[in-house]
Formats: structure tokens, C-alpha cells, sequence
């Protein structure tokens, strides 16, 4: 197994020869997830349905901003319909769905929908829902995922290149997790895109290197697609 400077394990995934593996999503899975979220952040306003799905059916769920959170709330279902490929340790890990929040001057119609820079945040999405399944692999807490290699921005509006998985910051413990039964819990991770300095640092040191600046500067889900990278010069490392 590659490991980083840090110690971490480094996957590198290549595609798999296999057939497309047409998708229907859980009905009675999405009927849980749906009233998770709609007990714990409030009710859905939209859903970004997928039209052909391969191994998982992926949707998107938009929560409306309000006073209390003033963002937009975009969530998965489908990729917890199948279980991931965890270490055999780590075998109760096996369900995820992944979140993403948006400012609330974000254009989510349809029209704007068709210009990359509103979108990416819904594609990211889409991907890492499918990524686990379509490498035989598994997605955690602190995972980082270059967008290509080497990782490029996302779009025209930002620099961000990468996303590392983080619990989800900015709601209540209650939300992080929907016990279905004794063998499937799904947990929920927030996806919070980085800089290609902030994925490096993580590789080199270790994810606790991150949180300085990211305490500094508020970085969590709620997406800044401008935001400067939260790494400074010290000692003649980045940190």
C-alpha cells in the first residue's frame, strides 16, 4: 500500500472493464433519508434527479436557506443503497451519504444549471456519491480527493481543486448519523473542497495540520468558491 508523508494510505484507482450497470434508486432507503433531513435541517424544496444512473442512483436534495441557517443545503441519497468497500475493521462504516452547503445568492435554477460554475458543486457531489462504488472502494472522514491528477480547479470561478470529507460542522450530532436497522447506519459527511497547498500539507502532515487554518478562517461545508487558501508561511513550511 502507497502511504503519504504523513502515514496516511494512498489509493490510486483505475477504471474498471466492466459493463454499465443500469440503477434504481431505494425507494424505501430515500424514504428514510428524506425524513432524516427533513426532521433535523428543515423541508425539501427541490430534488436534482437523475435521468440514467450506473450502480447507484444518485439524487440531490435542496434545502431552502432560512434566518437560522442562511445557505443553501444540498444532500445525497443513493449511495448508501449499496455498501461501500471499508477495511474489514471498519466494516460497520460501510453506508455514507455526502452534503455540500451553498451561499444563498447561488443559482440553482435550471438555466444557470447549464453554466459549469453553478454546477460543479452538484457534479461533485454526484461523484464522490458514485466513486466508492464504481472503484470498489470506500469514502471516510478526512479522505482527500484530487479533482484529476494532477488536480485541476474545479471551474472558471474558483482555484479549489480537491475535496477532503469532514464531519458535518455546521449541524447538530443528531443529524451525523440514521440508524436503519442493526446492520446499515448511514453517515453523513460534508464535502469541503481545498486548495492544491492545503491537499499537500494534508499529505505531508497529517489532517490535524489543516485545522488551524481552517479554524482561522471559518472553512467548512458552507462552500466560499473564492476563498483564499488557509495556509501560511511558517518556518519555512507551509503550514
Amino acid at each position: 500500500m502507497e502511504s503519504s508523508e504523513s502515514g496516511a494510505p494512498i489509493y490510486r484507482h483505475q477504471p474498471r472493464d466492466r459493463d454499465f450497470e443500469f440503477a434504481h434508486g431505494d425507494e424505501s432507503n430515500i424514504e428514510l433519508i428524506t425524513q432524516h433531513i427533513e426532521t433535523h435541517i428543515g423541508p425539501i424544496s427541490n430534488v436534482f434527479h437523475e435521468m440514467i444512473s450506473d450502480l447507484v442512483h444518485i439524487d440531490v436534495h435542496q434545502i431552502e436557506p432560512t434566518p437560522e441557517r442562511n445557505y443553501y443545503t444540498l444532500i445525497t441519497t443513493g449511495m448508501s443503497d449499496r455498501p461501500m468497500n471499508p477495511p474489514e475493521e471498519y466494516a460497520e462504516l460501510a453506508y455514507s451519504e455526502v452534503m455540500i452547503c451553498l451561499p444563498p445568492d447561488w443559482k440553482l435554477d435550471m438555466k444557470s444549471m447549464k453554466d459549469e460554475k453553478y454546477y460543479w458543486p452538484i457534479r461533485l457531489l454526484k461523484m464522490m456519491a458514485r466513486l466508492p462504488h464504481e472503484y470498489q472502494t470506500w469514502l471516510w472522514m478526512m479522505h482527500t480527493v484530487p479533482n484529476g491528477d494532477p488536480a485541476e480547479p474545479y471551474a472558471s470561478n474558483t482555484n479549489l481543486s480537491g475535496v477532503i470529507l469532514f464531519p458535518p460542522l455546521l449541524f447538530d450530532e443528531a443529524f451525523h448519523e440514521l440508524k436503519v436497522d442493526d446492520k446499515k447506519t448511514i453517515h453523513f459527511h460534508t464535502l469541503v473542497p481545498l486548495h492544491n497547498d492545503e491537499m499537500e500539507l494534508k499529505l505531508k502532515k497529517g489532517t490535524e495540520a489543516l485545522y488551524e487554518g481552517f479554524e482561522k478562517h471559518n472553512v467548512n461545508e458552507l462552500l466560499n468558491p473564492q476563498r483564499k487558501s488557509s495556509i501560511r508561511k511558517k518556518r519555512g513550511w507551509l503550514w
